[in-house]
């Protein structure tokens, strides 16, 4: 997901249910100079993220406790008169809050909705993007529809569909769905990724975005 996240160097970057910071730490990998803020629920799972910033020395990177819609008390977060992010992305639970429970309370909060839903995750961070900001979900493709339809909702427009295929000739099972904020353009389902060789191995491309930090290509 970060690898897809048109992000360039100074620009301002958010990530919604950040868990332990690796999606911002490879962002900040690839595109340096960049201030980025997680946001996450699980108090636990925020220090571990501040914890893994500390570490790898990224001081331009920080966490949030918060959930969606609610925002934190943060000076480039807000309504939506301000619009300082340039980037939004989120991984987003996938399962509806009615699903069965997890045992374990941080992967129950990471799989399942909150009341307001997908919409809501997308309605709350497109409020904070600037002109031509973008916000990137990776989402099951049998939710695909509907977070087109919430990014059109949010009036975001010139949706990018990036689907991974797990080997060739097999149907993808994940994708990540790209929307620009005011632009008309219309959407555009790009080639995608095929992940795996047929003996289980990272394909090269794979390889290039997991090993080397490359972009995937747009």
């Amino acid at each position: 997901m970060a690898a897809f996240v048109p992000a360039r160097p100074g620009q301002v970057v958010v990530e919604a249910g950040c868990g332990a910071g690796a999606g911002l730490l490879c962002l900040a990998n690839r595109v340096h100079h960049l201030t980025g803020i997680g946001l996450e629920q699980d108090s636990a799972t925020a220090c571990l993220a501040a914890h893994n910033f500390s570490l790898n020395a990224r001081d331009c990177l920080r966490v949030r406790t918060t959930t969606l819609p609610a925002l934190p008390d943060d000076p480039l977060l807000g309504g939506p008169g301000l619009r300082r992010i340039d980037h939004a992305f989120a991984n987003p639970p996938w399962h509806g809050h009615d699903s069965s429970a997890s045992g374990h309370m941080q992967r129950d909060l990471a799989r399942r909705l909150p009341e307001s839903g997908l919409a809501g995750w997308v309605r709350v961070l497109t409020a904070q993007l600037r002109h031509h900001g973008t916000l990137t979900l990776a989402l099951p493709a049998s939710l695909l529809a509907g977070g087109v339809s919430a990014m059109e909702t949010a009036r975001l427009g010139g949706i990018r569909v990036f689907p991974f295929w797990p080997h060739a000739g097999q149907a993808a099972r994940i994708v990540l769905v790209q929307g620009r904020a005011n632009t008309r353009a219309g959407s555009e389902m790009l080639p995608g990724l095929v992940l795996h060789e047929a003996d289980g191995r990272f394909t090269p491309a794979a390889r290039a975005v997991l090993e080397d930090g490359t972009a995937l290509p747009a």
